[in-house]
């Protein structure tokens, strides 16, 4: 989907523009052709197609900003791409205000989605990036919100930028190309060394970067954050001014966090009657030792991020399900287990194995009243399969 014009744009936030979106908040995408039709006998053909590209854009945002927040808001196709979750950014502006932080460069800020978890949060934000539209959205969106006093929005290379009097600096680099995700931290833009060399230079910084970093990356006065929310991995932050070389695992909503690093790597042993998968910003942040030493566990494989135990322990780091089958893999013994056990519903998870679940599901043929999790892994650098059920959820 195309950006709109900086025109189109402006039209938006007219009072017709406006009672455009506002009529357009439940529009059904596959009726559009009609819906367009209609709304260009009374108005500028121009305008219809900016509202509805402006309402499609509006309906994806929702999963990231909420429904309350999403439809009072204007996006562009990348801002809505490239955003971080609400939940995410108001985690990362609690711990600046935290920090004292009360005034903030956002440098890329993009459509403003940091800058007004920053403003929420009592910071005073000046929130650069070098587009114009994009400029204008995150303007747009800092009035939507009733934010505007809060939130200067300029529009400038971020690396001439004056930071010096802001308590604190924020970075969120671009990090897709033409050909998608950069993987390569100093393809980022601007590069993460830039970045990171702005970040020193403020009493506080944080800067967003992809998950996967690599660790031998990470500055070594920089303290690595693995941040998810529901289960899944959203981001990593590096934070300059707090804890540096601490490595810190948050997970979302609930807001525990795990920290540390320092501990050797978990003894493997035979696999027992739990088996704890832990999260994916545990498993990023390289603290399985921790989850493990929590619940008296070991590794089922040294290179398997399972950990297993003889006891159920609670935990708010890991996913526990106890094991009943513990078997070398065999899809005829498998399709004759879950035949034999009447099992119609399985979850089927998999790691350090090359089987996709959902080719697995189609062979397996599942039907019956029963319900189990299938987990596809190696032990002691074999592949086997393991049968269970959930132990209860996360304490």
């Amino acid at each position: 989907m195309p950006n709109p014009s900086a025109d189109a744009f402006t039209a938006l936030l007219s009072d017709e523009g406006r009672a455009l979106l506002d009529g357009l908040r439940d529009h059904d995408p596959s009726q559009e052709l009609a819906t367009a039709t209609r709304l260009r006998r009374e108005h500028p053909a121009e305008l219809v197609s900016a509202a509805l590209g402006q309402a499609r854009l509006r309906q994806r945002a929702v999963a990231k900003f909420g429904a309350e927040d999403a439809f009072r808001m204007f996006f562009t196709p990348n801002g809505v791409e490239q955003a971080t979750r609400a939940t995410v950014a108001a985690h990362r502006a609690a711990r600046l205000a935290a920090l004292g932080v009360r005034s903030l460069a956002d440098l890329c800020c993009g459509i403003g989605g940091d800058a007004i978890a920053l403003a929420r949060a009592g910071v005073s934000v000046l929130a650069v990036d070098r587009d114009p539209l994009t400029c204008e959205v995150a303007r747009a969106n800092a009035a939507a919100l009733g934010l505007a006093e809060l939130i200067e929005v300029r529009c400038a290379d971020v690396t001439e930028v004056d930071t010096a009097g802001y308590d604190a600096v924020f970075v969120d680099p671009a990090r897709r190309g033409g050909r998608g995700r950069i993987f390569d931290p100093e393809a980022y833009s601007p590069p993460l060394s830039w970045a990171v060399e702005a970040a020193r230079r403020a009493p506080h910084a944080a800067l967003k970067i992809a998950p996967g970093v690599p660790h031998e990356a990470i500055p070594e006065d920089a303290e690595a954050e693995w941040i998810s929310d529901g289960g899944d991995v959203k981001e990593a932050v590096l934070w300059f001014g707090t804890e540096p070389g601490a490595h810190r695992a948050t997970l979302l909503p609930s807001g525990a966090t795990l920290t540390g690093g320092t501990l050797p790597d978990p003894r493997v042993r035979p696999v027992g009657r739990y088996l704890y998968e832990p999260d994916g910003a545990v498993i990023r942040a390289h603290l399985v030792a921790e989850v493990a030493r929590e619940v008296e566990g070991g590794l089922i494989d040294e290179t398997i991020a399972y950990v297993t135990s003889d006891r159920l322990a609670a935990t708010r780091y890991a996913t526990a399900y106890e094991i009943t089958d513990v078997l070398p893999f065999n899809l005829k013994k498998l399709k004759a287990l879950v035949r034999e056990r009447g099992i119609g519903v399985a979850v089927i998870k998999k790691r350090g194995s090359a089987i996709e679940p959902e080719d697995l599901r189609k062979k397996l043929k599942l039907s019956g009243p029963h319900s189990c999790v299938i987990i596809l892994t190696r032990v002691a650098g074999a592949p086997a399969m393991l049968l269970g059920q959930p132990a209860g959820a996360r304490a």
